[in-house]
């Protein structure tokens, strides 16, 4: 599906669950309806409450099905999948159903080592540096790290989602009617990333 985007990788830790519900909210921004699907079992799912998005719960198989079967029959929804950590199987699965892949991994060596294995693994995924440290000695040291680390893969990145705390107001139950600005900037940023790799305009 062209419109139905996952969020995979083998580590966990990395911002998978963070970077689908940021990317949902984002989207809500831009005027796209979207719906965050969870599939981590050691999850509980979010209400919908005020948010920009909808939450679904995706965590048992025919659950899921249903989900990306009501998905097709909405072309204008998107629908984002949050694989959860250490699935291998799973993730080869929402690979070969997904229009778009998104691969988070923070600025750790192990978490580059195991992204560039997910990235030969799955040639059609894009990688997402997650939790990007704000600080910017930190951010020299972890380009630093990329170039060292990452150079073959550059046009495979996307540009890095920073680290800040308010991105836990969206994993809450209910969400604030008010998000800080920095929070929405950086989900629409976010959006604004996927949007074009979908080739679909902002005001589709």
């Amino acid at each position: 599906m062209e419109r139905l985007i996952c969020v995979i990788g083998n580590k966990g830790g990395t911002g998978k669950t963070s970077i689908t519900h940021m990317l949902c909210h984002g989207l809500g921004l831009l005027g796209k309806r979207s719906i965050a699907v969870l599939t981590d079992t050691a999850r509980e799912p979010l209400s919908r409450g005020i948010r920009r998005y909808t939450p679904l719960d995706g965590r048992s198989p025919d659950k899921l099905k249903e989900i990306v079967a009501r998905l097709e029959s909405r072309p204008t929804w998107l629908g984002v999948i949050d694989g959860g950590g250490n699935r291998p199987a799973m993730d080869k699965k929402f690979y070969e159903m997904s229009g778009l892949v998104l691969l988070p991994f923070r600025e750790s060596h192990e978490d580059i080592r195991t992204v560039r294995n997910d990235l030969d693994a799955f040639p059609r995924a894009y990688g997402i540096p997650s939790q990007w440290p704000t600080n910017p000695w930190q951010q020299m040291a972890a380009e630093r790290t990329l170039d060292e680390m990452m150079q073959d893969y550059r046009p495979r990145l996307l540009d890095p989602v920073y680290s800040i705390s308010a991105s836990k107001l969206l994993l809450e139950d209910q969400v604030q009617p008010d998000l800080p600005t920095m929070l929405n900037n950086i989900c629409r940023g976010l959006a604004w990333q996927v949007l074009e790799r979908l080739n679909l305009p902002e005001d589709d």
